[in-house]
């Protein structure tokens, strides 16, 4: 085998430590058919592979031979013996590149032991090249965890690659003059394309959803492999892409106990195995339940865990002061920081490119913050996101018991809805005649609906009528029909929200700071117990996530057990009105998105919000970001 540019290198000379394995990281590469110097195609990776030096500061490593150009960066996590990637298996036959960690593979390693299997190191990347040596492409359906993986069959002259359950790690690929390009992030591969064409669809996507759908990107030549799919592709042929797991709510009718019970070992199992590091371990703390489920939990298995918070100066969006008061009856340290609009304006291009492509969650941004706040004092950090879209956990699931009344008018339905219209924005009960007289599969996309189809038709120039957003939604409510209507609004959430916008901020917002976030609620062994509890548990007393709540009291605080969901409140609204309007205003009459955009469309949004006569902040959010955006990455 060949390594670099065809000279095998001893590994010490390039500063690689083989002692250390098991990583946080990222990875790029390039399987062709072409014939050309291996110099070049090193090249190539090699800028890819410094385009990602956030996802791995501690090592970098390359493998090469005449079909592919493997790049790999590392954030050292558990020390590990001959850890190093990429990593080959069977006599080189096989070569892996790994984001993750398989939180199962000790187990795995003792059944092929049994088997009869050797292994040269103590790390998950070997039992991932096992296990396919094992099992060929059905290995991925073992894993338990959170990953992103390549393997090279250099004899088979193959490529597979997978990611995990429910996108919590990512995996970009594009095929470039029959070129196959991979990478951790899109902006890896958007450095070395030559034709750089905005995906107009995906941006009129984004404008309803905040984000861009997967497996879209805002690259015209890019796409995003979806959560539980793997893909095969051999050089010079067509990409394989096929699903190995597909999340799906089936209830079933048991007791609350029982319910109960499985929620509380399900989760301290999932908790512990998220614990697993040789560096300091930390968490976020929020003021919510969700954060306070996971840090009582780590507490149990690291008495000396520290907890990160982040707010803001404005009163009544800010819960540090509930976060502090969480800390000290949990008996952890607690790290909290203020966020000002001056420091929020400076560093938002950098959080802009960090994200690759756009996304206009606010609650990303204090993340971002308390990610870097986190990064000074450890190299890994557990939160809470999954625990709403598995257990119930948003307001708006609510909705199909507020709208019943309508199931008893549906003859006169859509004369309700027309007479609705009709009524003045602002006018008591027009959105609930609205809400409860349009079909669950039009009003409900996720947790965000920013612009809908009328409204970008006004300020879009090349708008595309043949591209509305239930284009993305319509196959979800297809898969979903059977479920009752809580059910499908989750369904909605886990297979568009949670990968889309939770997972996309969590994996960027940590990695822009070399931080490894984990995410013990969003485990496939919980979302076993998850998806099988009844709609009526978790929606219920007048309150969300009611099983889970059961399930964890006397182990969070009861301030935090009976407390409703805030979130992470961010105040642009206000902000847009003072601090940041110059700023919000300068973006968009410089911004050169003239081509796309009626920009005083955007400028009115702005004056009314302004001056109070609506709250455009949202709207206003999305523009911005997008417009930021493009002049990191278009301009």
């Amino acid at each position: 085998m060949e390594f670099f540019w065809g000279k095998n290198y001893n590994l010490v000379d390039w500063g690689i430590d083989q002692k250390k394995g098991c990583t946080m990281c990222g990875f790029v590469g390039l399987l062709t058919n072409s014939i050309g110097k291996n110099e070049i195609k090193y090249k190539k990776i090699n800028d890819m592979n410094n385009m990602i030096i956030h996802r791995g500061p501690d090592d970098e490593g390359y493998f090469q031979d005449k079909n592919i150009t493997m790049g790999f960066r590392r954030l050292s996590i558990i020390d590990l013996k001959n850890g190093h990637q990429p990593m080959e298996y069977d006599n080189e036959r096989y070569w892996l590149t790994f984001n993750g960690e398989i939180y199962n593979y000790i187990e795995l390693r003792k059944q092929l032991e049994q088997e009869g299997y050797t292994f040269k190191t103590n790390t998950d990347s070997e039992i991932i090249l096992a296990m396919y040596a094992k099992y060929s492409e059905k290995c991925v359906s073992f894993f338990r965890g959170m990953f992103a993986f390549v393997i090279w069959d250099s004899v088979a002259k193959k490529l597979f690659a997978a990611r995990d359950h429910f996108g919590i790690k990512p995996f970009y690929y594009s095929i470039n003059e029959g070129d196959f390009y991979y990478a951790s992030e899109n902006k890896a591969i958007y450095k070395i394309l030559q034709k750089k064409d905005l995906n107009e669809d995906a941006l009129q996507d984004y404008m309803t959803y905040q984000y861009v759908p997967e497996n879209e990107t805002m690259y015209e030549n890019v796409e995003s492999l979806q959560p539980g799919c793997s893909l095969s592709v051999e050089p010079g042929k067509e990409v394989k892409v096929e699903r190995y797991f597909y999340a799906e709510f089936e209830p079933i009718k048991l007791s609350e106990k029982e319910y109960e019970k499985q929620i509380r070992d399900c989760l301290v199992e999932s908790v512990e195995k998220h614990m697993s590091a040789d560096v300091p371990v930390g968490a976020f703390l929020s003021g919510g339940i969700d954060s306070a489920i996971i840090v009582s939990l780590a507490k149990q298995f690291n008495s000396q865990l520290e907890t990160f918070s982040v707010g803001f100066g404005q009163e009544g969006y800010s819960e540090l002061d509930v976060a502090e008061m969480t800390a000290a009856q949990l008996g952890v340290k607690n790290t909290s920081y203020v966020i000002d609009p001056v420091e929020f304006m400076q560093e938002f291009p950098h959080f802009v490119w960090s994200m690759d492509d756009p996304l206009a969650d606010p609650a990303a941004i204090p993340q971002y913050f308390v990610a870097r706040e986190a990064r000074k004092k450890v190299k890994v950090a557990l939160t809470g996101e999954g625990a709403d879209e598995f257990f119930g956990g948003y307001k708006m699931y609510h909705e199909p018991l507020s709208l019943k009344f309508f199931e008893h008018t549906k003859r006169i339905n859509k004369m309700l809805n027309q007479i609705a219209h009709l009524i003045p924005e602002g006018v008591k009960g027009r959105n609930f005649v609205l809400r409860g007289t349009t079909p669950l599969e039009e009003r409900y996309v996720g947790n965000a609906f920013i612009f809908n189809e009328k409204q970008k038709n006004k300020f879009f120039k090349n708008y595309n009528c043949n591209h509305p957003f239930q284009l993305f939604t319509k196959p979800l409510y297809q898969d979903a029909c059977k479920n009752d209507a809580v059910s499908k609004m989750q369904f909605i959430d886990v297979h568009s929200w949670l990968s889309g916008d939770l997972l996309h901020n969590a994996d960027r917002t940590t990695m822009a700071h070399s931080l490894e976030l984990r995410t013990p609620f969003v485990d496939k062994d919980v979302f076993e117990v998850a998806r099988h509890i009844p709609s009526e548990y978790k929606i219920s007393h007048g309150t969300t996530k009611y099983i889970l709540r059961k399930a964890v009291k006397g182990l969070v605080p009861d301030h935090v057990l009976e407390r409703s969901k805030l979130g992470f409140p961010v105040p642009i609204r206000v902000w847009l009105r003072a601090e940041m309007y110059e700023w919000a205003r300068d973006i968009i009459k410089k911004s050169q998105t003239d081509k796309y955009f009626d920009k005083d469309y955007f400028l009115n949004l702005l004056e009314e919000h302004r001056r109070k006569r609506k709250d455009n902040s949202r709207k206003l959010w999305t523009i911005l970001t997008f417009m930021v955006w493009y002049q990191v990455y278009g301009e």
